[in-house]
């Protein structure tokens, strides 16, 4: 007789510094239970000063500043595990000195391999959409597993689950993309009593404004790689969503328009001037969405300096 599977893993990454609960909790929780999946509460600290024993100017050269803060976190995250474990949930907790949060976070995904790894998400300032330096947009970049992002808002009873697909490759994204965003929609929308939406975007590159013979040609070919793709993807009639213009924008329009719990897209990792000055749609789109947005990777991605 084959071994049972293991239950899937849920981390979550809890700031150490918020004493109240965080949204991400709720929403993890409310997913474990409806996939059987276990919960990993995970946190990451580190203070320079403490780390060199420097504090206000006094050098300490061994007080244990570092396990006290440690056990201190450890702690919080307890009072959260405790009450998550009272709903019937298995859950661990685990903490981490390291720094900064984004890389910590991803060495620990790659150490453990989770199903899925969620994070509140808060609204990011314009310098940080345009240098991508915030944690949220550093993990978009480089997390190797889906990547759930929560905004602080209540999913519906039976939610709606948008995947954005692009099965023409328009922005370089590998074909197996497409087919697990897609697995990972119907599978969410499947366990949660959800409906499952998709929706494309035909755009032009950097928005170009192209005469409507040429535009008339671009829309067929989209739809055409569209309908190949939904021969092997199906979906409802209705429920299926296409619209012109920039990707990011149609994107919030279509999250907008279908009241969209969910919102799952693939990000494909950017480097160098490209990464500084554009981005990926995804980080585009984050701050614009009024649901939570999950995040596919290629199966070929590969961490940075992995």
């Amino acid at each position: 007789m084959a071994a049972p599977s293991s239950p899937k893993t849920i981390l979550v990454i809890v700031d150490p510094f918020t004493e109240h609960e965080q949204p991400v909790l709720g929403r993890a929780a409310w997913l474990a239970e409806r996939f059987g999946a276990q919960l990993e509460l995970f946190s990451c600290d580190y203070d320079e000063e403490v780390d060199s024993g420097r504090v206000a100017t006094v050098w300490v050269p061994d007080a244990g500043l570092r396990e006290q803060r440690m056990l201190r976190d450890r702690r919080h995250l307890e009072s959260f595990a405790s009450a998550l474990r009272g709903r019937g949930l298995q859950v661990t907790v685990n903490v981490a000195w390291d720094y900064p949060p984004a890389e910590a976070i991803v060495r620990h995904v790659v150490a453990t391999r989770p199903w899925l790894v969620a994070r509140d998400t808060h609204h990011h300032t314009l310098l940080q959409r345009t240098l991508l330096t915030n944690t949220d947009w550093s993990l978009i970049r480089d997390c190797p597993a889906p990547l759930l992002l929560v905004k602080p808002r209540d999913v519906g009873a039976q939610p709606t689950v948008l995947a954005a697909v692009d099965p023409v490759q328009e922005h370089d994204k590998p074909a197996q993309l497409d087919d697990a965003i897609y697995r990972f929609a119907s599978e969410l929308s499947a366990k949660t009593g959800g409906t499952l939406h998709l929706t494309h975007a035909i755009s032009t590159p950097l928005g170009v404004q192209l005469p409507p013979n040429v535009q008339a040609v671009v829309a067929q070919e989209h739809r055409r790689a569209l309908d190949g793709f939904l021969m092997a993807h199906p979906v409802k009639a209705e429920n299926l969503h296409v619209h012109e213009g920039l990707a990011h924008e149609c994107l919030q329009h279509a999250a907008t328009s279908q009241h969209a719990d969910f919102l799952v897209m693939g990000a494909v990792a950017r480097r160098g001037i490209k990464k500084v000055l554009i981005g990926s749609t995804a980080a585009r789109v984050l701050d614009r969405l009024p649901c939570d947005l999950v995040i596919i990777k290629p199966a070929t991605f590969v961490v940075p300096g992995a």
